[in-house]
């Protein structure tokens, strides 16, 4: 009987810890990316429980796990987490020799330090729980929920979560869910893009296998094993090429150097057939032999037998990046398409997506094709701030399923340039707070209210409008963001030397063409406000003194005295009080939004007013 029983114990124990575990959670995150996190971290601090699913045992994607970590986009938009992460990493850099603690350096930073300050944050972070080495096995809906198979050491669990983000580098989440996607380049005919190609082609950007190498030492020699099926022939390139400048460009802290290099090197060409779950690994195999070649042909053929990789830096049997530096995969059919207009001539087009920011970005589109391919070469304008649409993370017809990454919905062209993951990292913040709107109210993202999600953003000093001269702490960021979202203040892109950037300036005149069509489109009684008052070329402080009372239906006397008495005590402002004189930008964004507060007039996910 004894016996029986503990057999039975035994048994009831073994089928217990296989057992298939049913979790609930509000928000579900699959893949710990730069987005991923981000999107994490959000949306557990805007309320609602929420878990991070990651496959590999670090957070940060392709910029840890990948190694793409130096970082030279959105330098100057250190937008809510993504500018968190950069004042941590500068932080635990600043006593290292030579190591540039510039506000608006580039960021460069190792591997494990990038996923170490990661995983710090998110350890801070209440309801917000982190599933390593845990793998994405299936999904699909159920009611008002999605319920996701996820496998962790070998063990089978159910996740049912009221969001699901597909923030995996592949859009693995939303391909099994059944969306639909676009791959490679898109016919302008399409479109509508100037600089687009003629017809569709299925071509996306190469992958890069990045290596980290340490300098052990002028004298040492750190020659690693001849890697499997070694061909010096496939570096050949390399030979006449200045190797110290472009070892100096990847430099690291700590003697360290970043090997990412197209031609010859270790930049590889796929299709997506490759990049699909039953594929990759064989591709990834033969992506990391030859990045091993790389360092194998720098040792032996180049004279670099003291570069080597760090052992201590990536978890891996070869001491290279857990995952390739993905540029590109399938990017899904969305609510909205993110097109190339909406970068360069954003306020110019017929819907009014700005007004729907949720992220920014300032990347240079690359295109990364080997020779072979007859890539088109595509003659892009300077790349000036941007803002990037809601809609183009909502996955078109299925409610609750967003999406990060290259699987965003966007063209190829802009895709170009949204992959960097200082971008993602604010459309991960972006997504986790539309994510936790529809988690917390316990409603759909057809159903989204557009200015609640913008306001939770900026709560959480993140950019909506990507103004390069309006910083975080200015005491009315909040302000010229709002103004900035409505289309009443239009950025205005400027080249100054070499860059090109996206700027509010704050010192400038209204103009009263610029504002008049907006408010005319906002406030139903404005006609006869112009009409009356019959504003000159230049819009005065009198002239929105004036609005105002006529559109709150307040006493002029009352206003302008209230105006006048905290002109410069409360709104800082430079200039005498001057009813006659030429409103500027800045004070004009900040009398409106106080007084009038056009940003209170919801939008739908197109940027169309819903009266």
């Amino acid at each position: 009987m004894v016996k029986k029983l503990f057999v039975l114990v035994l048994l009831s124990a073994y089928f217990g810890a296989h057992a298939q575990e049913n979790i609930k959670t509000d928000v579900l995150v699959i893949g710990g990316s730069a987005s991923g996190v981000s999107a994490g971290i959000q949306a557990a601090r805007s309320g609602v429980q929420t878990i991070i699913v990651e496959p590999g045992p670090w957070l940060g994607g392709s910029m840890t796990s990948g190694a793409n970590c130096i970082v030279d986009a959105n330098r100057n938009l250190p937008s809510g987490i993504w500018g968190e992460f950069r004042r941590h990493v500068i932080k635990f850099y600043k006593n290292t020799p030579g190591y540039d603690t510039t506000a608006n350096a580039t960021l460069r930073f190792e591997p494990y330090t990038g996923a170490a300050i990661l995983k710090k944050i998110t350890d801070t972070v209440k309801r917000l729980n982190v599933k390593f080495n845990t793998q994405f096995a299936g999904i699909k809906k159920n009611g008002d929920l999605w319920d996701v198979v996820i496998s962790e050491k070998g063990v089978k669990s159910t996740i049912s979560a009221r969001v699901v983000i597909d923030a995996t580098e592949t859009a693995d989440v939303a391909a099994k869910a059944g969306a639909n996607f676009d791959i490679g380049f898109d016919s302008k005919k399409t479109t509508g893009e100037p600089i687009g190609v003629d017809e569709a082609l299925p071509l996306i950007e190469e992958v890069t296998w990045i290596a980290v190498l340490k300098d052990y030492g002028r004298a040492a020699d750190r020659t690693i094993d001849k890697p499997e099926g070694y061909d010096p022939s496939l570096y050949s390139c390399l030979k006449g090429k200045d190797i110290k400048k472009m070892l100096a460009d990847g430099r690291l802290p700590n003697d360290k150097y970043m090997i990412k290099w197209g031609e010859c090197a270790n930049s590889f060409p796929v299709t997506m057939d490759q990049l699909e779950p039953d594929q990759r690994d064989d591709f990834y195999k033969e992506c990391r032999l030859k990045t091993l070649g790389l360092i194998y042909y720098l040792q032996t053929e180049l004279g670099f037998k003291n570069l080597a990789p760090d052992f201590q830096e990536f978890p891996t049997k070869d001491r290279l990046p857990m995952i390739p530096y993905i540029r590109e995969a399938r990017r899904v059919q969305g609510q909205i398409r993110m097109v190339t207009g909406d970068i360069f001539t954003p306020y110019d087009r017929a819907s009014k997506l700005y007004r729907t920011a949720i992220a920014v970005g300032d990347a240079s589109p690359g295109q990364h094709y080997s020779a072979v391919s007859n890539a088109p070469k595509i003659n892009y304008p300077p790349m000036p701030g941007y803002s990037i649409p809601l809609g183009s993370v909502i996955v078109r017809d299925m409610e609750n399923l967003l999406v990060t990454e290259k699987a965003m919905s966007t063209t190829h062209l802009v895709n170009a340039s949204t992959f960097y993951p200082s971008v993602q990292m604010t459309v991960g913040q972006g997504a986790g707070t539309v994510a936790a709107f529809c988690a917390f109210y316990k409603t759909t993202t057809k159903k989204i209210n557009v200015r609640e999600v913008q306001k939770e953003l900026i709560r959480f000093n993140a950019y909506l409008m990507p103004f390069v001269d309006v910083k975080l702490n200015d005491p009315y960021f909040r302000s010229i963001q709002q103004i900035g979202a409505t289309g009443l203040i239009k950025g205005v892109q400027l080249t100054k030397g070499k860059a090109t950037a996206t700027y509010f300036l704050p010192d400038s005149i209204v103009k009263t063409t610029e504002v008049k069509p907006v408010l005319m489109e906002i406030y139903a009684r404005s006609f006869l406000w112009f009409n009356k008052v019959k504003p000159g070329d230049d819009f005065t402080v009198g002239n929105l003194l004036s609005f105002i009372s006529e559109m709150t239906l307040s006493d002029p006397e009352t206003l302008q005295k209230n105006v006048k008495k905290y002109w410069q005590s409360r709104f800082k402002f430079t200039s005498a009080y001057d009813l006659g004189k030429p409103i500027t930008r800045r004070e004009f964004a900040i009398l409106a939004n106080l007084y009038i507060n056009p940003f209170a007039r919801n939008v739908d996910i197109t940027g169309r007013l819903i009266n």
